[in-house]
């Protein structure tokens, strides 16, 4: 169940979710602390879609722009495919190639986008091979960019974490 709450001191509206579940509540806007039987109550529904629909209802009627809310869709409600700029006609739009951004890409990040970050770059090793010691794991980081000492460096902190442990020189995560 989710509720739209109003702050007593800042008039700030919220979504609530289970407000039986937890005796006090903190304002997102002027963090004031509430006990959630005292906060009134404006709207409740099952469905958090619907209650985030009736707290803009509220706010667009605060701000006294009511007609264009109700002229705006609603999140979701957009039939036509057409509507979404894809990458492509984003970055051709902008006048930027969109194929020499991939290969920027690629080649900043191996092909994967240069998502992964260099800590999960040492898990991934020492996930993916097989009794992996120090150095395997080390030269498999530095395969993928990982700098050897940044990664003899990580691999050390994951350890002293307890995230993973060596024993006879072998690593394995935990």
């Amino acid at each position: 169940m989710y509720a739209v709450v109003g702050c007593s001191e800042c008039r700030a509206l919220w979504l609530l979710a289970d407000p039986r579940s937890a005796e006090t509540a903190t304002c997102p806007r002027c963090q004031t602390r509430h006990q959630t039987t005292n906060l009134k109550r404006f709207y409740t529904a099952e469905d958090r879609d619907a209650a985030r629909e009736a707290r803009a209802a509220m706010l667009a009627e605060r701000a006294d722009a009511t007609e264009a809310f109700e002229a705006a869709p609603a999140a979701g409600d957009h039939d036509d495919p057409g509507a979404v700029v894809d990458d492509q006609e984003y970055l051709d739009a902008a006048g930027i190639d969109p194929e020499a951004v991939e290969a920027a890409g690629e080649r900043a990040g191996g092909g994967d986008g240069g998502t992964r970050s260099r800590p999960d770059i040492v898990r991934e090793a020492i996930r993916t091979l097989d009794a992996p010691d120090e150095g395997d794991v080390v030269a498999y980081a530095a395969d993928r960019g990982v700098p050897e000492t940044a990664a003899a460096d990580l691999l050390d902190r994951l350890v002293r974490r307890g995230e993973a442990s060596e024993s006879g020189g072998t690593y394995r995560l935990l």
